[in-house]
């Protein structure tokens, strides 16, 4: 859960590294909010419809916040992020990068977020 909430403390934060364990979680934890919404909306009431589209506008920036920090972390511009645009490809080439381990020591975006506390890096 602390994942989820640090990507909306970094809510528009586009600078420095996001672990894949960060990434994942916080798409997971989307992806079971917005199937529950989904669901009481079909089932119970349209009122859920209304959660979930404000739900979806609400995680616009943080998910392009952790996105573009992720790409960081395998050393790769955030930009990277717009060839999900490209047909057929584009999405399936940005799975693969942020599949990807992260570099295993500082970058030109910042230190690694794996590395201890205190361990000096290069």
């Amino acid at each position: 859960m602390h994942y989820y909430l640090d990507a909306f403390k970094k809510y528009a934060q586009f600078s420095g590294r996001a672990r894949r364990a960060e990434y994942w979680m916080f798409q997971l934890f989307n992806i079971i909010a917005m199937a529950i919404l989904f669901i009481l909306g079909v089932a119970v009431t349209k009122v859920f419809f209304v959660l979930y589209g404000l739900y979806a506008l609400a995680l616009i920036v943080p998910s392009l916040a952790l996105t573009w920090r992720r790409l960081h972390d395998t050393g790769r511009s955030g930009g990277w992020f717009f060839i999900s645009f490209v047909p057929f490809i584009g999405g399936i080439w940005l799975l693969v990068l942020t599949i990807l381990e992260g570099d295993r020591q500082a970058n030109m975006y910042g230190p690694d977020p794996k590395a201890p506390a205190g361990v000096p890096q290069y």
